[in-house]
C-alpha cells in the first residue's frame, strides 16, 4: 500500500468552469508538487449516470483532459486517464454494491437534489453512484482525496464501505480507509447569479460561471455583470452574513491571489463593487488566458490527448489490478 497516493476524479460533462479549476484542478497541481503519488480520473462511467449524447461525451472526455494538461498537470507526474479504461472501476463497483447497504444510500442527499421530485424516473447509476467513486478510490488504495463540500457525504460512504469489507472478510486494513483533502479559500465557488447555488455547467444561464474557455472580454463582461448588493463591503467576515454574492466575490478574489478571506476584506472595506468587480476581472484574465490559449492548441491535436490517456489508463491498470484481483481472491471467487 502506497504510504501517501492521492486519488480524484472530474466528470467530463462539457467546459470546466472557475469552480472546477479553484476547488479541484489547480489544488491538483499543487499536490502533483508534493511528495505524493497523484491519480487524476476523467470519470466518464459517473458521467452518464444522466444522458450524455455520444458524440459529446467523446467531446466532453478530450477537452477536460486538454483542460488538465492546460492547467499544470503532467502526464509523467501525474496518472492522467479515463474511468472506463480500467475495469476494476466497474467491477469493485458491483462488489461494494454487495458491500453497501440501502440505507447508506437512501442517506446519500446528493441523489435526491440530483433526481429531484421525480425520483422514479431517474437511473439506477444515480442512485448507486456512491458505490462506484469509493471503487474509484479504493481501487487504487488511495489514502487521501482532494474533496469539495458536496463530496464529503460520499467520501465517509467510501470509509464505511472500507471498513465493512474488512470486517466482513476478516482482512484488516487491507482496504485503507481514505482521509479526505479540504483546504483553500475556494474549495466552493458559488454561481455569479445566485450565490446560493453553486457555479455549475448545467445552470442554464452562461453568465452564471467563468468557463475556462471563455474569451478575455466575455469574462470581464461576466464579471462587472456578477449580482452583488447594494451595500459596501464591510470591514468584518461576519457582516458578509446573508450576503453570498459579496462574500462568492471576495471568496474567489482571495484564492487567486493566496489571501485569506479576512485579508481580502481588509484590502476592499468600505468599497463598492466597482473596484472589486474591476481587479477581480483583471486577475481572472491573467490567471485565465494561457490556460484558454493552451486549451484551444491541444485539442488541435485530438491524438495527443488519446495517447496521454491511453498511457495514464495504463499506469493505473498496473496498480488497480493487483487490487481487484486479491479483492476476488479474499471474497473466494475462483479463477
Amino acid at each position: 500500500m502506497a504510504e501517501n497516493r492521492i486519488f480524484s476524479g472530474v466528470q467530463p460533462t462539457g467546459n470546466l468552469h472557475l469552480g472546477n479549476y479553484l476547488g479541484a484542478v489547480k489544488r491538483f497541481v499543487d499536490l502533483q508538487e508534493k511528495n505524493a503519488e497523484c491519480i487524476y480520473c476523467l470519470v466518464d462511467l459517473h458521467a452518464i449516470t444522466n444522458w450524455q449524447e455520444p458524440k459529446d461525451l467523446t467531446e466532453n472526455t478530450l477537452e477536460v483532459a486538454a483542460a488538465f494538461l492546460a492547467c499544470g498537470l503532467r502526464e509523467k507526474t501525474s496518472i492522467i486517464f479515463n474511468q472506463s479504461q480500467v475495469k476494476a472501476h466497474s467491477e469493485l463497483a458491483w462488489i461494494f454494491n454487495c458491500v453497501a447497504r440501502i440505507g447508506w444510500m437512501n442517506r446519500m442527499t446528493q441523489f435526491k437534489e440530483k433526481a429531484g421530485k421525480n425520483k422514479e424516473a431517474a437511473s439506477l447509476g444515480l442512485y448507486c453512484y456512491p458505490a462506484l467513486m469509493a471503487a474509484d478510490i479504493l481501487a487504487y488504495h488511495a489514502t487521501h482525496v482532494p474533496v469539495g463540500e458536496d463530496q464529503k457525504q460520499h467520501l465517509e460512504l467510501t470509509r464505511d464501505i472500507a471498513l465493512k469489507f474488512n470486517n466482513d472478510f476478516k482482512v484488516p486494513n487491507f482496504f485503507p480507509v481514505p482521509e479526505p483533502i479540504i483546504e483553500g479559500t475556494a474549495t466552493r465557488v458559488m454561481s455569479l447569479r445566485d450565490g446560493t447555488k453553486k457555479m455549475s455547467k448545467s445552470e442554464a444561464s452562461d453568465m452564471s460561471r467563468i468557463n475556462l474557455t471563455d474569451e478575455i472580454d466575455l469574462i470581464a463582461r461576466k464579471i462587472q455583470k456578477a449580482k452583488t448588493d447594494a451595500f459596501e463591503i464591510p470591514e468584518k467576515r461576519e457582516d458578509l452574513i446573508n450576503r453570498p454574492e459579496a462574500e462568492n466575490l471576495l471568496t474567489i478574489f482571495s484564492s487567486l491571489t493566496n489571501k485569506s478571506l479576512d485579508e481580502t476584506i481588509k484590502i476592499f472595506c468600505g468599497s463598492d463593487f466597482k473596484r472589486l468587480k474591476t481587479e477581480l476581472a483583471d486577475l481572472l484574465i491573467e490567471e485565465l488566458k494561457p490556460i484558454n490559449q493552451e486549451v484551444k492548441k491541444l485539442l488541435k491535436d485530438k491524438t495527443y490527448l488519446k495517447s496521454v490517456l491511453k498511457e495514464g489508463s495504463e499506469k493505473a491498470r498496473v496498480i488497480a489490478d493487483p487490487i481487484l484481483e486479491k479483492t476476488f481472491e479474499i471474497i473466494g471467487m475462483v479463477k
